[in-house]
């Protein structure tokens, strides 16, 4: 991984990609007693990030391997991202998603063109080991949700693009939050920075007991969450940092943090107040951060990632009605 691979996954990626704004409110600077930036990758096509490395990685196969189709495992933005650069392509893409995933992703992946393959995630059934499976049996190529070069490069875009706007907004130094799971965009932000805005240090987020990046960037080693994996930000609950994703992120990463569910449904009601985006819980965590957690952030300026909006409407009504406070 490095700085050429990156800009060769932006190409591929230009005009495909959205290029998403850096956007501020008064109302969270004051909140947060610092001023807030942030990346609202809600915004992007798919409604996550995740399209950047689907398009990145689908653009980047030999052309024959592009033709038979393409085979993701996801529990739903990296479906949407995957299923809708096969589309772009007009390839096949099978799709591999928990039956607990969001209704609202499953219905989405599949109006996307994935052929989305059900699977039993807290009866213990594997979606690598179907996965594989289905590649074989069908020619496919499959593309990971994080522990893929293609991919971190295609989400490293993100931070080019952080690079260039805190540029023209004038910061120089700062603390980047990422909402974090497996740690594609975590680390493919860092070292799109790393090269392009020296000064910014990456600080990977995550929920209360899904904690396993912070929990390994503090070892040294890479450390595992226990029992199923489920919860309130269904979109970041990996079982452990990938294999390519930990190296890359314990060189260049700062000390991870760690927010509440609470925290998380204040943040995603005081997006939708104050910067009129929608968040879903597990793309919350960075704002979740940057307002409730002040005192373990650096500097009078941060920037954050809102790195998904593929929220259940139900849920999402039901958080803004109940106005909890962290």
């Amino acid at each position: 991984m490095n700085i050429e691979m990156i800009e060769a996954a932006a190409a591929r990626c230009a005009g495909h990609i959205r290029k998403t704004p850096l956007i501020h409110s008064p109302f969270l600077d004051e909140i947060a007693g610092r001023r807030v930036w942030v990346k609202p990758e809600c915004l992007q096509h798919t409604g996550s990030f995740k399209f950047r490395g689907g398009w990145s990685a689908v653009s980047a196969l030999a052309p024959d391997d592009r033709a038979r189709g393409v085979i993701a495992f996801s529990s739903g933005n990296h479906a949407q991202g995957v299923a809708a650069a096969a589309r772009g392509h007009g390839i096949p893409a099978v799709i591999v998603m928990p039956r607990d995933a969001p209704q609202l992703k499953i219905d989405n992946t599949r109006a996307l063109g994935g052929d989305v393959v059900l699977y039993d995630r807290a009866g213990g059934e594997s979606r690598e080991e179907i996965g594989a499976a289905l590649a074989k049996d069908r020619g496919l190529t499959l593309i990971r949700p994080y522990d893929e070069p293609q991919v971190i490069a295609g989400q490293a875009t993100t931070g080019l693009e952080i690079a260039e706007q805190a540029a023209a907004e004038g910061i120089t130094r700062a603390e980047v939050l990422v909402c974090c799971g497996g740690g594609g965009l975590t680390s493919g932000i860092a070292l799109a920075l790393a090269a392009r805005a020296p000064g910014m240090t990456v600080r990977p987020v995550e929920p209360e007991g899904f904690d396993d990046v912070t929990r390994s960037l503090a070892t040294g080693k890479i450390q595992s969450n226990l029992g199923p994996q489920m919860g309130l930000c269904d979109a970041i609950l990996t079982p452990q940092p990938g294999t390519m994703t930990f190296p890359i992120m314990s060189r260049l990463c700062g000390p991870g943090l760690v927010v509440t569910d609470a925290q998380v449904r204040e943040a995603m009601r005081l997006a939708f107040l104050r910067l009129k985006v929608t968040p879903e819980p597990g793309g919350a965590v960075a704002l979740a951060a940057a307002l409730f957690h002040h005192d373990a952030i650096a500097g009078d300026a941060v920037i954050l990632t809102i790195s998904g909006g593929n929220v259940d409407p139900a849920v999402f009504a039901r958080i803004l009605s109940e106005g909890e406070v962290a």
